[in-house]
């Protein structure tokens, strides 16, 4: 099939991937006075007296905000946030189908990152959480962090985020299967954006030995004149001040994940890893390396984004349970421990007797995922005393 095709033929037939459905009737005048004016009344009210009850008397306790200013679409770049819509919609129908979460695009026409910030937050009262989308960086960062100062609703920047829940798992198993542990391994990351940075923190708050990060410029380390992201980087990654190039980072390293560009790792990179290596090349559609070039140079174990490959990182299996559990329990944060016991639950559906170096990792559509991601997470926010219920 050709999927471009057919499936812009698709978006001209379904003319938008959402609709709002009516969960109230209003077909005669008792109902409409119910649903509407005057009985109302009764409910604004409440919310008056409690703003609390906005969740029991409004859908805002199912219902997250996709936001994205269209800089950074899939691997589109800045198209604009018009025509990163139908991406966004896609967004809203992965809640939907996979956690049944009500998700509403919103697609803010500015680069500026107060601009963003203030329109953001003040739309906030109207959700249970958000979700930042395409957005490209270093702006994204900036913007996350001010609307977790703002906003009392969960903040999630999914490139980031997501992405960094889904590789844990996916190394977690990986190690098990050539009997490594992850506070024993050196990890060489290439790519210092979004998601290689979330990525960076979150195997750095699962344990990992040492991380080695590195970017267009070469390996990062402490010293070096850094812009402000880098040098937050640089305090807990590269212990050995190692410098040089991306195959500098590769050497002895027991695992390798790419979130950068296609084609840029060789087989004599791969080779100069540590025995059993895992490579997890995640740029799209090309990887760092493709599979089979990583296998034949020695790695035990290989992840891709894409799904025509076994082990694929998909996004799909954090982000929609992740957001079922937090408005479960009506959290005001997604922290770090409900991000780790999210790559956790991901990688513990994956038994024993079922772990290869082939599936190390849930397929997309496994139907425990969300539920099992929900469960942990909502656990780890009352754990971490950021539920509210």
């Amino acid at each position: 099939m050709d999927y471009y095709k057919e499936s812009l033929r698709l978006h001209y037939e379904w003319k938008g991937k959402l609709e709002t459905k009516a969960r109230a009737k209003a077909s005669n005048r008792e109902e409409l006075s119910l649903a509407y004016t005057p009985g109302v009344a009764a409910a604004c009210l409440e919310i008056q007296k409690d703003i609390d009850k906005s969740y029991q008397l409004t859908r805002r306790w199912n219902t997250v905000a996709v936001i994205t200013d269209g800089t950074a679409v899939l691997g589109l770049g800045d198209i604009g946030p018009e025509a990163g819509m139908p991406v966004m919609e896609g967004k809203c129908l992965l809640f939907k189908e996979f956690a049944d979460i009500d998700a509403i695009p919103l697609c803010v026409r500015s680069k500026d990152a107060d601009e963003i910030v203030n329109a953001v937050s003040l739309l906030a009262g109207s959700f249970g959480g958000i979700n930042l989308e395409d957005i490209a960086a270093p702006r994204c960062f900036e913007i996350e962090r001010r609307l977790k100062e703002r906003c009392d609703i969960p903040v999630f920047h999914d490139d980031q985020h997501g992405t960094a829940v889904v590789v844990l798992a996916a190394v977690m198993n990986a190690l098990k299967c050539v009997g490594k542990k992850l506070g024993d391994c050196t990890v060489a990351i290439s790519g210092a954006g979004s998601a290689g940075s979330a990525i960076a923190k979150l195997l750095h708050a699962g344990g990992a030995g040492d991380i080695i990060m590195s970017d267009r410029q070469g390996i990062i380390c402490k010293g070096q004149e850094l812009s402000t992201a880098f040098e937050e980087l640089a305090d807990f990654t590269n212990s050995g001040r190692r410098t040089g190039t991306l195959a500098d980072a590769m050497k002895g390293a027991d695992v390798f994940i790419g979130v950068s560009a296609g084609g840029i790792v060789s087989p004599e990179m791969v080779a100069s890893m540590a025995k059993d290596a895992v490579v997890m090349a995640m740029a799209n559609p090309t990887p760092e390396i493709m599979p089979d070039e990583a296998l034949s140079a020695g790695a035990a174990v290989v992840g891709t984004g894409r799904s025509d490959y076994p082990n694929q990182i998909n996004n799909v299996l954090a982000f929609p349970g992740i957001f079922r559990g937090a408005l479960d329990v009506r959290a005001s944060n997604i922290n770090e421990s409900m991000k780790l016991a999210a790559a956790k639950a991901i990688a513990g559906l994956v038994s024993e007797s079922e772990l290869s170096t082939e599936y190390i990792i849930p397929e997309a559509f496994d139907p425990r995922v969300g539920k099992a991601v929900a469960a942990a997470v909502a656990e780890a926010a009352r754990n971490s005393k950021v539920a509210r219920i």
